[in-house]
């Protein structure tokens, strides 16, 4: 009996251990298997970790690159002699390379591409972003909104009541003191697309400059935006170079002012038509023209940025009065029509070609407007085209682009004809009133070998070669328009009370623009009821798409094309 119970006591120990190793090894077991699991969870949250970082590497990268895109004054001709850009950023525990290269043409745009790799850990995790990127493309951008005043001193320009700004609007930073808002408005004008500012909302001190125009802006208003690079004279002169010398021979143009009259300016007439249906351009070479000035410099404001001051000074320059041409214009070669087309050109980057498009180049002043010969009234551009002038451009008729327009008066989606005007000095519609008797000492006569070149309009009962002219009620002009010395405007408005430009009609018409502008500094277009005219300005959002030949867009802002991300 005693050895029985003994025998179950053993027996229950065995049992007892057993359980106990049982239990040891399943405890073992789940431990192994929980150390397991946190360390497979400890190591995914690292790798997750590892990748969020790389990720962010990459996008440092990618921000870096786009700064570097928005410093360069003309990024095609980087990559047209220089290739890629690459550069890398070092962190903490994170690395990332990062290129921008040249990917395609959209049109006559170029399109960029940055690839930024960021890496993290050991071994490394790594993320790669691909962006597309476009330069923004403005609708109506200015250096300041002010007008020159004197040779150092400026004053603001006003958006008035019954004006309509139907472009995407931008203004630089002015460094004003005491800090007020940039753009200067009286009454309401109508905003009907993006408004942006480089400036902040708000002043150093937390007042909100903007609180009472805010609701003006029907398409918005962005802060904090970068600079366009209109006031960089090397940023204008190296697109300019470019330009130059991608334009074929035979429409590069360097015009003489021979004809003895008072202050002779070199210049260049371009008058556009349309003969059998095809795009024709007659340049006259060697014009000159009459510049005036007025001899109270308080009374205008024809005034350019003068070079080499970095925007801060400014001259007053002559302005167009009437212009002569070679009495043997035509026999000896210096008044000829061509095609549009025959100065057509592409531009190239690494084998790549833009879409073709029309070139001029002219160093010295530009004419745009004639004795109606070929226009029956207005320029008809037929054909797509840019014209680049050192000096001054002077709009002497509507400039309108052939082809369909919409509804309300834009060219159409599908019309292919555009124009583009650049001038290192103003783009001024002139005062045609300049060549009456009563403005202008020496009488328009014709001296020897030389003949005078109407522009404009008759004056009723005035015959057609008549110096007594005017421009139309409504001024219409569709073209793209850089002005990198000055403003876009009009010439001879002046302060007084009393208005000395001529109308045709009353004391202020309607000037109409349909495409963009870029100007240094703001050009007086009319005085707020009184002289000159009202603006009515509209986007082309055609030029989004890269219609205009040239490339010679100012904007510091690059945005993702879209559809233009991806990251892998």
């Amino acid at each position: 009996m005693r050895a029985e119970c003994k025998y179950k006591f053993i027996q229950r120990q065995g049992s007892v251990l057993v359980l106990v190793v049982l239990s040891i090894v399943i405890l073992t077991a789940l431990g192994l298997g929980m150390l397991t699991v946190a360390y497979g969870a400890r190591l995914n949250a690292i790798r997750t970790a590892n990748r969020a970082i790389a990720m962010l590497a990459a996008e440092a990268g990618y921000e870096k690159a786009v700064f570097w895109l928005s410093q360069q004054p003309d990024v095609a001709y980087i990559m047209k002699t220089g290739g890629t850009y690459s550069d890398s950023l070092s962190f903490t525990n994170s690395s990332c390379d990062y290129d921008v290269s040249f990917f395609s043409y959209l049109g006559s745009r170029p399109a960029y591409k940055i690839t930024s790799t960021g890496r993290c850990g050991s071994p490394a995790f790594s993320k790669t972003v691909d962006v597309i990127m476009l330069q923004q493309i403005g609708g109506w951008d200015m250096g300041v909104c002010k007008v020159p005043s004197g040779t150092t001193s400026t004053q603001p320009v006003y958006f008035a009541s019954g004006e309509i700004i139907d472009l995407p609007l931008h203004i630089n930073k002015l460094n004003d003191s005491p800090d007020e808002k940039d753009i200067y408005i009286t009454g309401n004008p109508q905003f009907l697309q993006e408004v942006s500012v480089s400036e902040s909302r708000y002043t150093s001190g937390g007042s909100d400059k903007y609180a009472g125009v805010m609701n003006l802006f029907q398409g918005g208003i962005d802060f904090d935006q970068p600079n366009s690079k209109i006031t960089d004279e090397s940023a204008i002169q190296t697109k300019v170079n470019r330009f130059k010398d991608s334009t074929k021979t035979g429409a590069r143009f360097t015009p003489t002012a021979t004809a003895p009259i008072t202050n002779p300016l070199a210049a260049t007439q371009i008058e556009f038509g349309i003969i059998d249906g095809v795009g024709k351009v007659r340049i006259t070479n060697n014009c000159t023209v009459r510049g005036f000035r007025q001899s109270e410099a308080s009374r205008t404001w024809d005034y350019r940025i003068k070079p080499n001051t970095g925007g801060e000074q400014y001259e007053r320059y002559y302005i167009y009065s009437y212009h002569l041409m070679p009495e043997d214009a035509e026999s000896t070669g210096q008044r000829t029509i061509y095609n549009v087309t025959d100065s057509y050109v592409t531009q190239s980057i690494g084998g790549v070609e833009s879409e073709p498009g029309g070139q001029i180049f002219v160093d010295g002043n530009v004419i745009i407007g004639g004795d109606l010969t070929l226009h029956n009234g207005n320029q008809l551009v037929k054909g797509k085209i840019t014209i680049v002038a050192t000096g001054n451009i002077w709009v002497a008729d509507s400039i309108l682009l052939d082809g369909p327009h919409d509804a309300d008066g834009r060219p159409s989606e599908d019309n292919p004809n555009a124009l583009g005007l650049i001038a290192q000095g103003a783009i001024k519609v002139v005062d045609p009133g300049m060549s009456d008797y009563s403005y202008v000492d020496d009488q328009p006569v014709t001296p020897e070998d030389y003949t005078y070149v109407p522009i404009g309009i008759p004056d009723s009962g005035q015959p057609s070669d008549s110096y007594k002219r005017h421009l139309p009620n409504q001024l219409e002009i569709e073209a793209a328009m850089t002005v990198g010395g000055g403003g876009f405007g009009a010439e001879n408005v002046r302060r007084s009370s009393y208005g000395d430009r001529k109308e045709a009609s009353g004391s202020q018409d309607d000037l109409v623009v349909r495409g963009a502008i870029t100007e240094a500094i703001r050009g007086v277009v009319g005085l707020v009821g009184s002289d000159g005219y009202i603006k009515k300005y509209y986007f082309d959002p055609r030029l989004l798409k890269g219609i205009l030949p040239g490339d010679v867009w100012l904007r510091g802002k690059y945005t993702p094309a879209p559809a233009g991300w991806k990251d892998y």
